[in-house]
């Protein structure tokens, strides 16, 4: 039985390259299909791994800029020669679930979300590009192609796997397929209850626009509350320029200052709709808890007087309001951190070979009685 899992990029190290380094460490000895790769990036975490790329990589600028050739993806991805294998396995928040396996290979497919660009976010999208009012009004239309495109290629996968129940739904709305949750992988036993707390709150990840940042950082510019941002990304000079001095980036930290910046903060700030949100359940791991936009993952992961609190509208103004009323003495981090355990890498690497056993077991014996 051979297994091949694959992504849709290796660019950067967020959550959906943890789910997949779990799954390459549960499916071990499978290669990992890519459109393209940077290897000082996917050198840190799948150095004993296989990584096939796509002729995209060849293209010139296509590591840094690999969104530029948008519309050479569907053809890049259709190119994989995956004839040997019997399973595939995509991790896809994008492209990645329209690869084409022989008509027999058994699909599944672990969604991060629906495509975002094209489906729950494509206003967005469109409105966020750093391009003239000319391309702005031609990307729509490939857009919209590619919505088609992209509905098609769902229908390749035979079962669907979601993060959450938010992305579940959207599976159910966009592609009308059914799927089983799995809750991505947190590797808690990195993080720790810290014997003292500092004078300040946290927030981080990737800094794109969606991540809403700037409600946080309008909010702490208004309240002069000391505000720390780990890790980089495009928004980063939006977000910097509007920043007063109470508000310090730090950029991309190791695992060990990340682990301490937790566990010394006295709550994380998660003012986005997250598919999923791992970085709320590091905070909850360190034993921290998190104010939240009550909307989307925080729902599933965030206890209100347990793990958290909810400000409930996405407005700089009502997580201010939370900010002030908030005490982080009430909060047991004890409690928090065995709340987070719900969701260890541990636990997703047993539901994951737990389902998709299960799944390869019946395929081969269908297989077998389809050859009898």
């Amino acid at each position: 039985m051979k297994i091949a899992l694959v992504h849709d990029y290796l660019t950067q190290l967020g959550g959906a390259e943890k789910v997949l380094q779990n799954l390459q460490e549960v499916f071990k000895d499978s290669p990992v299909f890519v459109l393209v790769s940077d290897k000082k990036i996917s050198g840190q975490i799948f150095k004993q791994t296989r990584i096939a790329t796509s002729w995209l990589q060849n293209m010139p600028f296509a590591i840094s800029h690999y969104q530029w050739y948008l519309t050479l993806m569907p053809r890049a991805v259709e190119s994989y020669r995956l004839n040997d294998f019997d399973v595939i396995i995509s991790s896809a928040s994008s492209i990645a679930k329209a690869v084409q396996p022989r008509p027999e290979a058994l699909h599944i497919c672990y969604c991060h979300t629906p495509t975002r660009y094209l489906w729950h976010d494509a206003q967005h999208y469109v409105e966020e590009l750093k391009y003239n009012k000319l391309v702005k009004k031609i990307i729509p239309l490939f857009l919209k192609h590619l919505r088609h495109w992209d509905l098609l290629a769902a229908r390749r996968v035979n079962y669907f796997i979601a993060n959450s129940r938010l992305v579940q739904g959207r599976i159910k709305k966009y592609y009308g397929r059914e799927s089983q949750i799995i809750y991505p992988p947190v590797d808690t036993q990195k993080f720790y209850i810290s014997q003292r707390l500092d004078n300040y709150y946290l927030a981080g990840g990737r800094l794109v626009a969606y991540k809403r940042h700037d409600l946080a950082i309008r909010a702490f510019n208004k309240l002069g509350i000391k505000l720390k941002i780990f890790g980089s990304g495009p928004d980063y000079p939006r977000l910097k320029k509007m920043a007063f001095k109470n508000i310090e980036f730090l950029g991309n930290v190791s695992d060990n200052d990340q682990a301490e910046l937790y566990g010394r903060s006295l709550a994380f700030i998660n003012p986005q709709v997250e598919d999923f949100g791992i970085t709320a359940v590091e905070s909850m791991a360190a034993g921290r808890p998190v104010i939240a936009y009550q909307a989307g993952g925080a729902l599933e992961t965030v206890v209100p007087d347990i793990s958290g609190e909810f400000f409930d509208e996405q407005i700089w103004e009502s997580l201010a309001s939370q900010i002030i009323h908030f005490k982080p003495e009430k909060f047991n981090s004890r409690m928090i951190k065995a709340h987070a355990e719900r969701f260890n890498s541990a636990r997703f690497k047993q539901e994951i070979k737990d389902y998709i056993g299960q799944l390869i077991n019946d395929y081969e014996i269908n297989r077998v009685f389809k050859i009898k």
